[in-house]
């Protein structure tokens, strides 16, 4: 009898994740709460419950005999479902609430850094638009501004005009754009240099990092245009050298993974550094206390090891083999609908994908309606492809995009140039 895995989340990252459990030899069964129509072609069995739904999980769960649950999305996590699993006696995957907070606060994140010495951008905390306007008009531009809480990746503004600045400041303090997640603000220091997505398996003070990754947040071409969720990414990063990297590991993942321990919020789970290489070494941009999306997509394909095995170890107190692949790219690329991250329509038809080869479509804001999928959200789905190198990664990519009907929607065409020729 092989694992039967519940994953709960509906988007492209868990149908990235439940179709690289299924693939393993150890598995018989994958759920996914509440999934996407999409899931289905690889297998993976919808089960329509909310991801707010805790009991409702539990009560599944144990009816079919889940051996363990991944948890995708930071909402439940900060909503203490791998608490509330734990306490009804089922393995869960991911961080506790208290572990969490990491992603649901950036000021709490930031006090972190602060006391364990982990390299990040200088900031202040407010509540208050005044004391806020007046530090951003000393300060000057660039500078970045956060809201405190979640905000669904949009809710960064790097202002280049003190104008800019203010006005960002007043959506979050004064206008309650993002709620009470805005009602604290992070102002902090503009830092240049390339981003990069630094993920690890984490079982309290042990660190297993992944390959890098690069996200794209801006909509358009050129990192143009509002913040969004991502729109594509790739793995691994050519322009980030493997000393950065060892760095990152040594002067930000393990120093925080201890501070949370000392500070009795021990992390077990998928501990996600977003990055910056500056001239002085990696610095932190923001802590996720999950995979990202759209990384996932593209950094479990460069996962030689069998994923479930490696999660099924993480959960019970075994060594976990992790090995990547040494050669080759993956390039991963959203379609959106046009509008989004603001309002956008619903309904857009979505291609068949026949004839896909090795190449993956993740999908996420979808529906069944008929025979065919139609959209239903902001991101839709995301194509992947692998090549020998990046360039070839992105023809295999964008030859799909390409020649499919994307009416409707948009995609950016330049994912993956910055590490193209480095």
């Amino acid at each position: 009898m092989g694992l039967t895995i519940l994953v709960i989340g509906s988007g492209g990252r868990e149908h990235a994740i439940a179709q690289k459990l299924i693939q393993s030899p150890k598995v018989a069964t994958v759920f996914c709460a509440k999934g996407n129509a999409g899931m289905k072609k690889d297998g993976i069995q919808l089960v329509d419950i909310a991801e707010d739904d805790h009991s409702g999980l539990i009560k599944f769960a144990k009816e079919h005999s889940v051996d363990w649950t991944f948890v995708g999305p930071e909402i439940p996590l900060l909503n203490g479902i791998v608490d509330d699993f734990k306490a009804a006696g089922l393995l869960a995957f991911g961080p506790v609430k208290a572990a969490a907070f990491i992603e649901g606060s950036k000021d709490f994140a930031k006090t972190i850094m602060k006391k364990y010495k982990v390299p990040t951008a200088n900031h202040q905390t407010f509540f208050d638009f005044e004391k806020a306007r007046a530090y951003v008009m000393k300060k000057g531009a660039p500078i970045v501004i956060k809201a405190d809480g979640l905000a669904a990746g949009k809710g960064v503004v790097v202002a280049m005009t003190v104008e800019e600045a203010v006005e960002a400041l007043n959506d979050m303090l004064e206008q309650n754009k993002f709620g009470s997640s805005g009602a604290k603000v992070i102002v902090e220091e503009f830092l240049s240099g390339e981003e990069f997505s630094l993920l690890a398996f984490v079982r309290e003070q042990e660190v297993y990092p992944m390959v890098i990754a690069q996200d794209h947040k801006r909509a358009y071409e050129n990192d143009l245009g509002p913040n969004t969720g991502g729109m594509g990414a790739y793995s691994p990063c050519p322009q980030i050298s493997d000393e950065l990297v060892k760095k990152a590991v040594e002067t930000i993942l393990k120093p925080t993974v201890q501070g949370m321990i000392a500070e009795g919020r021990a992390f077990t789970g998928i501990l996600y550094a977003g990055l910056i290489a500056t001239e002085t070494g990696p610095k932190v941009i923001e802590f996720n206390a999950r995979f990202g999306d759209p990384e996932t997509q593209v950094v479990l394909q460069r996962l030689e090891s069998d994923f479930a095995q490696i999660i099924d170890d993480l959960l019970r107190g075994n060594k976990p083999e992790i090995k990547w692949k040494k050669a080759g790219y993956s390039i991963g690329v959203v379609v959106a609908a046009e509008g989004y991250p603001g309002e956008y329509q619903k309904g857009h038809h979505i291609p068949s994908f026949s004839d896909l080869g090795s190449k993956h479509v993740y999908y996420a804001g979808v529906k069944e309606q008929g025979n065919q999928f139609i959209s239903d959200g902001g991101r839709i789905y995301l194509v992947e492809a692998s090549g020998d190198t990046l360039e070839k990664a992105r023809q295999a990519v964008y030859s799909v995009l390409d020649n499919v009907e994307t009416q409707g929607t948009f995609y950016r065409k330049d994912i993956g140039f910055k590490g193209i020729d480095k």
